[in-house]
This record gives C-alpha cells, sequence and structure tokens, in this order.
C-alpha cells in the first residue's frame, strides 16, 4: 500500500510541475502578445487576429494550468505537511502574487480588446520579467528550503 501512495505522490508531483511549465509558458508570452497587438492599427484585421490569440491563450492554455497547479500544489502541500514549515508560506506567497500577475495580465487583455492601450511596449517587455524572477524565488523555496 506504501509503495501506492509513493506512486501517486510523484505523479502528482510529475502533473504539478509539468502545469507549472504550462502557467510560466504562459505568462511569458502573453505580454509579448501584447507588445506585438499594440503595434497593430486599432481597427486594422490583424488587431482582430491579436484579441483572438490571446484570448485562445488565455483559455487553452493559462487558465487552465494555473487552476491544475493550484489544484495539484494544495494537494501534495496536504499530503507531504507543507503547510507546517515556512518555506512553504513564501512559496505560496509568491503563487499568490503570480496569480494576481495572471489576472492583471486578463484584464489588461479585456482594456486592449475594448481599444485602451494603456502601457507602452518596453513596460510591457519589462513585465515580462516578473514570472522569470517569481520563479527563479519559487524554486529555492522548494529545493533550498532556506526556512
Amino acid at each position: 500500500m506504501n509503495w501506492v501512495l509513493s506512486m501517486t505522490y510523484y505523479w502528482l508531483k510529475a502533473g504539478h510541475i509539468i502545469f507549472v511549465i504550462f502557467w510560466m509558458a504562459g505568462l511569458f508570452m502573453l505580454p509579448r502578445f501584447f507588445v506585438y497587438h499594440q503595434e497593430a492599427e486599432p481597427g486594422a484585421p490583424e488587431n482582430a487576429q491579436w484579441i483572438e490569440r490571446e484570448s485562445r491563450l488565455i483559455r487553452i492554455i493559462l487558465n487552465p494550468a494555473m487552476v491544475i497547479v493550484w489544484v495539484l500544489g494544495l494537494i501534495l502541500a496536504w499530503s507531504t505537511g507543507a503547510y507546517s514549515q515556512g518555506w512553504f508560506y513564501a512559496k505560496l506567497a509568491l503563487v499568490l502574487a503570480l496569480s494576481g500577475y495572471h489576472g492583471w495580465l486578463i484584464t489588461y487583455h479585456k482594456q486592449l480588446a475594448g481599444g485602451i492601450r494603456r502601457l507602452e511596449g518596453k513596460r510591457l517587455r519589462l513585465l515580462n520579467e516578473v514570472p522569470g524572477i517569481a520563479t527563479a524565488l519559487i524554486v529555492i523555496m522548494v529545493v533550498i528550503r532556506p526556512f
């Protein structure tokens, strides 16, 4: 029985890591899409294509991946007793921040689709660094477990 439980743990962990990769890929792609979208003229056919591309990325990759990451991550935390460890709360705070960033990206997509272009390409390129920094810190929390 222990063997079955331990194998389940490894499958959950593998799934969690796979969907983290999908989520991060989407979080890196969407701001880049925004840069190209903003370069398109507001009424041009290319503008509509960027709206559709962004919508598909959000609907097919970003949202499902984030939900699965959360579900598998919380199951793993519960099954390993991570709730009693400090590093877990630092990781949780970073994942909450990434989830907020995810939500902000969706809001900005809706604004772009409505013709509102509040940020310039340079700022969007800088925002593209957010998931990379957060991911590096999360990996440090999980692997090094500094506290």
